[in-house]
């Protein structure tokens, strides 16, 4: 790509975000307000739906994309119905933040929408395995696609607890992901992952610790669904499909905790529907570390899953899953941090500190 094509696509990426920025402060002047509860991080307050931000800078950026520039009619045409699903979800999800939705009412909305990314022949079929290779899923691509979609827009919501933690991780990933999708000749997959960066950047100075505005159910839902279909999108950089890892890769410290959580908890005999603050980033917050700490963290998570995508990129077709190796074992370091910090501040799961 032309060092002139680069800069113009900052120039606009940067004016995408100050356009995010606008949106946010005009959610902040007008809140939907989050009054905390005995499951709440925070004690004051706070509005949310910060979110419409992303949601605003991306839509704009598509559009823009779509009507004005030379390369608007991308091959990718029939992304035009991913997009406009994305945008569903987040409709969906503001009217979830302003007035609480059933939870079967949310879970309709992700399915049609994933059914819509799906029909516009964003399918799974192919996957590839360590020590296997490439694995070609016949009747199972669908509904693993519909549960991959569905699963990341919900792992991404839950994660959604702390300030700054998912909105700089999206921040590093979908970055990642457009420096990698430039790479690799994914048209689609870098001007989306370029407007989503875009519209983070915008948003995130408004909720670092001590947030300002809350990212929501709007923005939560719309960065997990948009990134779960952009990892089948990115899936086609190569003909093994094995570039399907890229996404999962970036986004690891995300759906681990998010898996581990909910495996924990069916373990345990939990209601998996109730609310809890239970999740990874949670206990090292409850335990004593800084909401800054747990959130750079994490952001730190991301930075280094980038590396080990661009590694992904140079192996073979062989070693390209054992890439996920070192990515698990890092995860499993910082479970091992947290349930030390947790046995120090006397804690249990989903339970208060001891008198």
């Amino acid at each position: 790509m032309a060092l002139s094509a680069i800069v113009g696509h900052l120039a606009f990426a940067l004016l995408l975000a100050l356009v995010s920025a606008g949106a946010v402060r005009a959610m902040i002047a007008r809140p939907i307000l989050d009054v905390p509860n005995h499951r709440s991080a925070h004690k004051q307050p706070t509005p949310r739906g910060g979110g419409v931000g992303p949601v605003v800078a991306f839509t704009l950026g598509m559009v823009v994309l779509f009507f004005y520039a030379d390369a608007a009619r991308i091959a990718e045409r029939q992304f035009i119905g991913v997009i406009l699903a994305a945008i569903a979800i987040a409709v969906v999800a503001l009217v979830d933040d302003i007035r609480a939705l059933p939870a079967r009412w949310r879970l309709l909305a992700q399915v049609v929408a994933a059914l819509v990314a799906m029909a516009n022949g964003l399918v799974l079929t192919r996957i590839a395995l360590p020590w296997t290779g490439a694995v070609d899923l016949g009747w199972l691509g669908p509904p693993l696609t519909l549960f991959w979609i569905v699963g990341c827009t919900n792992a991404v919501n839950f994660m959604d607890g702390l300030d700054g933690l998912v909105g700089g991780t999206v921040l590093v990933v979908s970055a990642a992901l457009c420096a990698i999708a430039a790479t690799q000749g994914g048209g689609f997959v870098y001007a989306a992952a370029l407007f989503l960066a875009a519209g983070f950047a915008g948003f995130l100075p408004f909720n670092l610790h001590k947030a300002r505005i809350f990212m929501g159910d709007v923005g939560s839902q719309f960065a997990g669904f948009t990134l779960a279909v952009l990892a089948i999108a990115a899936s086609a950089f190569d003909v093994n499909r094995a570039s399907f890892l890229i996404v999962p890769l970036l986004m690891f410290g995300l759906l681990f905790d998010a898996a581990f959580t909910l495996a924990r908890r069916a373990a345990m005999g939990d209601r998996l529907s109730e609310g809890h603050r239970g999740h990874l980033y949670q206990m090292a917050q409850r335990a004593g570390m800084p909401v800054r700490a747990v959130a750079a963290t994490h952001w730190g998570f991301a930075a280094f899953h980038a590396g080990l995508a661009w590694l992904f990129l140079q192996l073979g077709p062989v070693g390209k899953p054992l890439v996920v190796l070192p990515a698990v074992a890092l995860q499993i370091g910082w479970l091992a941090y947290v349930l030390r910090r947790m046995r120090a501040a006397g804690l249990d799961w989903d339970r208060p500190r001891r008198a």
